[in-house]
C-alpha cells in the first residue's frame, strides 16, 4: 500500500507533510515550519511521530523541529553538508544514501541551489518526492546560496524521476509562478490550463500542491529551458540550457 500522505498549511504559505504507514503506525514528518498546527493534526489523527525529515536550514522549515522532538521523541534527519545550521541530527545523510522511512525506501537527492545542501526525498514505491524549495509547483526557489549552473543541475535530476511522480513542494507560490509562467510561453496552451485549474483551486482556498511531475514538465518554465520553443521566445535558440535557465530565473526575480 502506497504511504498515507497529509499537506498541512503552515505559516502564511508553507507546507509541512505527513507520511504515514498504516501497517507499522509509524509516522514521518517532512520540514517543520512552525509545532501547532502539525501537532494538531498528529493529535486529530492520532499518529505519533517516529522520524522527522529535513530539506534545508531556513527557519520557515525548521522552526518547529526542537518543539516536536521534545514531545514525540522522534528522531531528526538531514544532510550531512547542512549540519551545522541545522536542529542536531540523530542521523546525516549524504546524497545517494537510501533509508528506512515508514517501512520504505527513501532516496536522498542533492538539489542545492536555493541554498547549500538543500535535499529532496523521493520515495519511488509512493510516487512521491519531497521537493521543499528546489523544483516548485510552475517554479523553482530562489538561487540564494548556490549557483543559476547548480540550480539548472538540481532541477535536472529531479526533472529525470518518473514523470507520474506527485512532487509535494514547500509553499503555496502556484499561482504567482503561474502568472510569470505565461509571460515565457503565452501560447503554451497546458500552461494556459492549468492556470485557470490554480486560479479556481485558490479561490476555495484549496492546496495546489502536490502536483504530477508530468504537469510540470509540460508548463514549468524552469525546466523547460531545453525545449526550443522556449529558447526561441526568449530569443537565445544559440544558448546553453543552463544559461536559458538563469534568464528565466533572473525574470522571476524581477516580477
Amino acid at each position: 500500500m502506497p504511504l498515507e500522505i497529509i499537506t498541512v498549511p503552515c505559516l502564511k504559505d508553507n507546507y509541512a507533510y505527513l507520511v504515514h504507514d498504516a501497517a507499522s503506525g509509524r509516522t514521518a514528518l517532512v520540514d517543520a515550519p512552525e509545532a501547532g498546527p502539525i501537532a494538531a493534526e498528529l493529535a486529530r489523527r492520532g499518529w505519533r511521530l517516529s522520524d522527522i525529515l529535513i530539506t534545508h536550514h531556513h527557519g520557515d522549515h525548521i522552526d518547529g523541529v526542537e518543539a516536536l522532538r521534545a514531545s514525540s521523541g522522534a528522531r531528526v534527519i538531514g544532510a550531512a553538508a547542512d549540519a551545522h545550521r541545522l536542529p542536531p541530527l540523530d542521523l546525516e545523510l549524504h546524497d545517494g544514501d537510501e533509508i528506512g522511512i515508514c517501512g520504505e525506501t527513501a532516496h536522498v537527492l542533492d538539489v542545492s541551489g536555493h541554498t547549500v545542501g538543500h535535499v529532496a526525498f523521493h520515495f519511488p514505491a509512493s510516487g512521491a518526492a519531497f521537493t521543499a524549495d528546489s523544483l516548485m509547483a510552475l517554479g523553482c526557489g530562489r538561487v540564494f546560496e548556490g549557483t543559476m549552473a547548480q540550480m539548472w543541475h538540481s532541477l535536472s535530476r529531479l526533472a529525470a524521476l518518473p514523470p507520474e511522480t506527485r512532487i509535494f513542494s514547500g509553499h503555496e507560490y502556484t499561482l504567482a509562478n503561474a502568472n510569470f509562467a505565461v509571460t515565457i510561453e503565452p501560447e503554451n496552451a497546458a500552461l494556459i490550463s492549468r492556470k485557470k485549474a490554480v486560479e479556481q483551486d485558490r479561490a476555495a482556498d484549496r492546496p495546489t500542491v502536490p502536483s504530477l511531475l508530468s504537469e510540470e514538465l509540460a508548463t514549468n518554465p524552469f525546466l523547460r529551458a531545453s525545449r526550443p520553443e522556449v529558447k526561441d521566445a526568449m530569443g537565445m535558440r544559440d544558448a546553453r540550457d543552463s544559461e536559458v535557465f538563469a534568464e528565466i530565473r533572473r525574470r522571476k526575480d524581477r516580477f
